[in-house]
């Protein structure tokens, strides 16, 4: 089938994030929609981690990998978004190092460009930038966006990663605009940071706009193309997990959508080379996801089915028990979706990036039979590991 052409949208959006509360900023929105001319669309939004930009992580211009595409191909009307600080969305102004660790490790990373040298001084905003509060906000307005657009009355979301902190509760507090949910390598810290008493989803603690909160002195950090391969590595349990040069292709593509963070770092092969680029990352104060929080109502499961999908080498969403905020657990998330609609698969030679790795077309299977069958490889629930042939084996 021939190529999807995407169509991008920047939306209007009152920001709720303290940086810059109150003041219009844009959310980036692109779409791929592939309903054919007559038929009723059936939207699909997916919404990227926390520190892969959405466009890397969901349109990969780089043979088949663009997931997105690859759903608009099947029929699917597929939205991308970007929430504030990521991509090509907003990214709040908070002083000359507005998006940098005051930490000197950190900002030695941005030599020879900019030379971090000069100014040590912290930044003039210290404080996390986004919340829980501000990204279902910003989900909420790309949803009414979409569903106004199409005409449908629901829309299914597709989370990767940290999406699962958005995607989750949002689905909870807004059932009667979501149809499913599908999360790859969803990050849920079963002990994660409580609401405040007497309420669902309300902020455990004042979020001021100028100081911290305990959880960090800075809204943004950066990130290294050689810490992308790094992390990556340590995903790697097959032999041929990733193609050759895809650490290229993905980080050329990150840096395609952060002109500002292209610009800055070491200078690539030597000195007077072009800067290799930092990727820019958002810090963020999350509550409200967690063991107690997923069974509320009975909508997970229940009204919204969920599918859930990881990699049997992830080091990122399996972690430690004894690490409070930072224990993440896949099985954790299932066992407490309340509702008999749900379905998990832990699938053979696969890593945290799995939309970038042999398995990505795998991956797109799986989600398109979800989203048209409620079933995938024959199943409606229950929790299966998925061998590299496609086999199931029940792991309950």
């Amino acid at each position: 089938m021939a190529a999807v052409a995407p169509k991008d949208y920047y939306l209007d959006h009152k920001s709720t994030i303290p940086a810059n509360e109150g003041e219009l900023v844009k959310l980036f929105v692109r779409r791929r929609n592939g309903t054919p001319d007559g038929d009723p669309s059936r939207p699909v939004l997916m919404l990227h981690g926390r520190s892969v930009p959405a466009l890397a992580g969901f349109d990969l211009q780089y043979k088949k990998y663009s997931w997105a595409e690859q759903l608009a191909k099947a029929k699917f009307d597929v939205f991308v978004m970007e929430l504030q600080g990521s991509g090509l969305s907003t990214r709040p102004k908070m002083g000359d190092w507005e998006n940098v660790s005051p930490t000197v490790p950190q900002r030695q990373l941005l030599v020879p460009h900019p030379n971090a040298n000069v100014d040590l001084t912290p930044p003039n905003y210290a404080a996390q930038l986004n919340n829980s509060q501000s990204d279902w906000d910003e989900v909420d307005t790309v949803v009414d966006f979409i569903l106004g657009k199409t005409g449908a009355s629901k829309v299914d979301l597709i989370g990767w990663s940290a999406a699962a902190q958005q995607f989750g509760p949002y689905a909870i507090q807004h059932p009667g605009k979501v149809r499913s949910l599908f999360l790859l390598a969803p990050i849920f810290p079963p002990q994660g940071r409580a609401s405040s008493p007497g309420s669902d989803f309300g902020a455990p603690v004042p979020l001021p706009v100028s100081t911290p909160t305990g959880a960090f002195g800075f809204p943004m950090t950066v990130a290294t193309k050689n810490g992308l391969d790094v992390a990556w590595k340590k995903d790697l349990g097959c032999p041929d997990q990733r193609e050759p040069g895809m650490v290229d292709e993905v980080w050329k593509a990150m840096m395609a959508v952060d002109p500002v963070g292209a610009g800055w770092g070491p200078e690539e092969g030597g000195p007077g080379g072009p800067p290799e680029g930092l990727n820019r990352v958002r810090n963020s104060f999350w509550w409200g996801w967690n063991s107690t929080t997923v069974p509320l109502h009975g909508v997970l499961g229940g009204t919204v089915p969920v599918c859930i999908v990881y990699g049997e080498h992830d080091t990122v969403v399996n972690t430690a028990p004894n690490l409070g905020l930072l224990y993440f657990s896949v099985p954790e998330l299932y066992k407490a979706v309340p509702g008999p609609n749900k379905l998990m698969f832990r699938i053979a030679c696969a890593g945290h990036q799995a939309p970038w790795e042999r398995v990505a077309n795998d991956v797109h299977t799986m989600s398109e039979h979800w989203l048209r069958f409620g079933k995938v490889l024959g199943a409606t629930t229950g929790s299966y590991y998925r061998d590299a042939d496609g086999v199931l084996t029940p792991m309950e």
